[in-house]
């Protein structure tokens, strides 16, 4: 069979894609990252970015980041166990473990693979793995990795999560590891950490949180959702990432120190994965120095009253938002093929808010996913409320 046969079956998964109406092009993003941007040459109100504070143009971010361009270079030319630790990287992680009042932490090249990281020291043979069954790709891949058992509890259910705790106990597995995500990125909801930290200290479990869409957004100045419920000290592992509400990119594990020295020897992204240049690394720790100031404060303030009002104006017009609790607002409207048409109506009327569809979520769950910043101007914001009324009534979503 000659090579382009080989790839024939390309083809056919692309065809069933464009079939279903699912299959899409990458948006290209021709500005900063900002509450209105341009994309594809038409400017928008962007409501599909992770930039939460705003902090991605921020200019003391910025000029952290030129600063450390001119004190160390653009790279550092090596993994972390070689020569690629600098003084710079061990001042963030200082600061990290400062901030989530953790123990020590331990800086990996994205969210992703903090959780391979963490959890392949962390877990082997004869250990379990419990988990809720909407936690993200991350932590799922992180698990398979492993060769620890694995058990489900449905989400955000604790008599079931509690049950599972039992039997891992009746069956006598070397360790246990519950985890959860903070918030869950898809429906906006918020994992009950206080209720998991109870019975995790009940039988005996360790207790593991990624943080990705608590971290800037929760707790005070941002901590997350294990501040947020008031468990500084009582849980084990805090998980997030730099590239969300810290505005740069990278991930962490906040923990204690003899688990982050372990992570040193043995957490493959940490072994394996040149470190972070020096101005990403620079301007996380602009970042946390933000956060912790009257900015910061008032920034994250002003995230939560938009995030107040949109969502509430999205539900008078008539839309479905789901349980969301947080900045990320679903609009829940089911059929993929009507979710991506409802993505592409709003992007012709001026607002960006990416569709989401299977298998990122359930079938019959499809929506566009919605996430309010700091930077959005009550203007903007009624603007986009506008075109999601007249392109709901075109597409028969809302009355």
């Amino acid at each position: 069979m000659d090579y382009v046969h080989r790839f024939d079956f390309v083809d056919t998964e692309l065809d069933s894609l464009r079939q279903q109406g699912l299959y899409r092009r990458l948006r290209i993003l021709m500005a900063q990252q900002g509450p209105t941007t341009t994309i594809d040459g038409k400017k928008v109100i962007n409501l599909s970015s992770n930039n939460y504070l705003g902090l991605t143009t921020h200019p003391k971010l910025c000029a952290a980041a030129k600063k450390a361009i001119d004190d160390w270079g653009v790279g550092t030319g090596a993994v972390r166990t070689i020569i690629g630790t600098m003084a710079i990287h061990e001042e963030l992680e200082k600061k990290l473990a400062a901030f989530k009042h953790s123990e020590a932490a331990l800086v990996f090249q994205s969210g992703f693979t903090a959780n391979a990281g963490v959890l392949g020291p962390l877990l082997g043979e004869g250990d379990l793995v419990i988990s809720d069954e909407l936690n993200h790709a991350s932590i799922i891949d992180g698990v398979r990795l492993t060769k620890a058992e694995r058990a489900i509890y449905p989400h955000l259910d604790m008599a079931v999560l509690e049950q599972r705790l039992q039997e891992a106990q009746a069956t006598g597995h070397k360790k246990v590891v519950v985890v959860t995500d903070g918030v869950f990125s898809m429906d906006g909801d918020i994992a009950p950490l206080d209720k998991i930290a109870a019975l995790c200290q009940k039988y005996g479990a360790i207790s593991m949180v990624d943080d990705a869409h608590a971290s800037g957004v929760l707790g005070k100045n941002g901590r997350g959702t294990v501040n947020h419920f008031g468990l500084d000290g009582k849980w084990d592992i805090q998980v997030g990432t730099l590239s969300k509400a810290i505005g740069a990119m990278g991930g962490y594990v906040a923990t204690n120190q003899k688990l982050r020295e372990l992570m040193q020897h043995r957490a493959r992204p940490f072994l394996f994965s040149t470190s972070h240049p020096p101005s990403v690394v620079a301007t996380c720790i602009a970042a946390l120095d933000v956060l912790q100031s009257a900015e910061g404060e008032a920034l994250i303030a002003r995230m939560w009253d938009n995030t107040a009002f949109f969502k509430k104006e999205l539900q008078r017009l008539g839309f479905n938002t789901g349980v969301s609790q947080t900045p990320i607002t679903p609009v829940i409207v089911g059929e993929g093929a009507l979710v991506m048409k409802l993505s592409d109506e709003l992007f012709a009327a001026g607002v960006f808010a990416q569709g989401i569809v299977f298998p990122t979520v359930a079938r019959d769950k499809g929506r566009v996913r919605t996430i309010v910043t700091a930077t959005h101007t009550k203007q903007e914001l009624e603007q986009a409320l506008e075109a999601f009324g007249k392109v709901g009534k075109k597409l028969g979503i809302v009355r």
